[in-house]
């Protein structure tokens, strides 16, 4: 019978290689499982029980410093290591005997969209610096990109058909589109580089001179930078304006399972954090729609 490090590497492989997931996520499982494991002393299957599952979570509950919705990653990795385990014809615990932690809905914080329009229009200067900004952007509202993904953009794309292919999570490829605003403001920003690099999006120093690709703390920088030049009082983020993507396609109409494919969700109960945002609107439709003849 191997023992438990051995089924551990068994099961991270075949995350990787089977079900193409990616190094982080190989990293993550691999750090939730091993804190199962040294907290409840799992050294074999037979360690591996109800009796511990149950002692975990109580260790988990008891850890101020992991929120509610971490210790649900340590769960749905322990129930998913378990199913790989049944599958593989070892007796032990059954994954549907453990129910996932029962979490408050996920709540978004909005900038108005006036507040939008003003970030947008922020980047005033015809510097390489203020071309680059008013791109990242224009690009991160037109197409709820990732910040990982903005900035593993190369230059190279064929920007001006309005959709390129990125690779997210998973390392799945899917298909965004990217708005006349944002390709306009990106031929600005490319016709005043002059160096060759491959990369879409820079680090500039101090100078304004090219020193390579832009890191993701640059463009958090960034967007915070300009929200306070725009007087956003609220707190904004990369990720912020993903959400702003996802609400304006909700509000004018879109269908939840196709904002789902744009923004690369895997499954659509991530997108339906969105819903509760545009609950106003659907009181003003109720409001101005419904029971008409009874006026």
């Amino acid at each position: 019978m191997p023992d438990i490090s051995q089924l551990l590497k068994d099961y991270l492989d075949y995350l990787e290689i089977e079900k193409n997931r990616s190094p982080r996520t190989r990293e993550n499982y691999e750090r939730y499982l091993k804190t199962f494991f040294a907290s409840e002393k799992i050294r074999g299957l037979s360690d591996l029980t109800l009796e511990s599952v149950k002692n975990f979570r109580l260790f988990l509950a008891r850890q101020k410093h992991i929120k509610k919705i971490s210790q649900t990653y340590y769960i749905i990795a322990l129930r998913n290591f378990l199913r790989f385990l049944s599958k593989k014809d070892y007796d032990t615990v059954a994954p549907d005997k453990i129910e996932l932690p029962k979490i408050p809905q996920r709540q978004i914080e909005m900038i108005e969209f006036p507040d939008l329009e003003r970030l947008l229009a922020a980047p005033k200067s015809d510097s390489l610096r203020g071309l680059r900004d008013k791109a990242i952007l224009e690009m991160l509202f037109s197409t709820g990109l990732r910040l990982s993904e903005l900035c593993g953009l190369d230059r190279y794309l064929d920007f001006n058909r309005g959709e390129i292919t990125v690779r997210g999570k998973g390392e799945k490829l899917r298909l965004v589109f990217v708005s006349d605003t944002a390709k306009a403001a990106i031929k600005a920003y490319l016709a005043k580089r002059g160096d060759t690099l491959n990369d879409l999006f820079v680090s500039l120093n101090k100078k304004g001179e090219v020193i390579g690709r832009i890191t993701p703390r640059a463009v958090q920088r960034l967007v915070n930078f300009y929200a306070r030049k725009a007087g956003i009082t609220r707190r904004l983020t990369p990720h912020g304006l993903r959400h702003l993507f996802a609400t304006d396609l909700l509000m004018n109409g879109a269908d939840l399972r196709s904002v789902q494919e744009l923004l690369g969700h895997a499954n659509v109960s991530t997108t339906q954090i969105y819903t509760h945002i545009t609950d106003k609107h659907l009181k003003e439709i109720h409001q101005a729609f419904h029971g008409r003849h009874r006026k």
